[in-house]
């Protein structure tokens, strides 16, 4: 199965093959990896060639935030089925719908753009708190940013819109 991932603006194919030992074989941007998938608790321990990550995913696909290491990052994860279903609809977005949502539940502690102003790929729009915890939320695209539907200390769930970007 072919996936499309994209990080900031760079979109990388992704094609998976499972192996009959239920590992897996995994084909990124080109060069196969061996990789092996185990849920531990709500997390995954993933390993890659040997190297084991202890990975926690936020949110619902396409759009998904990753924990890995102490780093956190923001990606849309498309399976090649998702993107044919959405074309099918007549709703391709490669570029997402300009809504930053707050991948998991907190309150939000620090806003960093007001409406009108203008972003690059990867500006830190919102600081959420989750679990004593802060999260700096980026922008997935450049823009202007619309709209900011929460204010400092609001406490919010995970879905919830944050910011908009034209």
């Amino acid at each position: 199965m072919r996936y499309f991932v994209t990080i900031g603006e760079r979109e990388i194919p992704v094609d998976v093959t499972p192996l009959p030992t239920g590992g897996l074989v995994v084909a990124i941007d080109g060069r196969p990896a061996e990789v092996d998938v185990v849920a531990v608790g709500t997390s995954l321990s993933v390993r890659v060639d040997g190297r084991v990550i202890d990975l926690s995913v936020e949110g619902d696909p396409p759009d998904i935030g990753l924990v890995a290491s102490g780093h956190r990052a923001y990606v849309r994860a498309e399976s090649s089925r998702m993107r044919a279903a959405s074309a099918a609809r007549g709703r391709t977005r490669p570029e997402g719908d300009g809504i930053v949502r707050s991948p998991m539940p907190g309150r939000i502690v620090k806003i960093l753009v007001a409406k009108g102003d203008v972003v690059e790929v990867d500006a830190p729009l919102v600081v959420v708190e989750a679990m004593k915890m802060e999260n700096e939320l980026r922008a997935t695209r450049a823009g202007t940013v619309s709209d900011v539907f929460v204010a400092t200390g609001d406490t919010v769930d995970g879905g919830t819109k944050l910011v908009a970007l034209g």
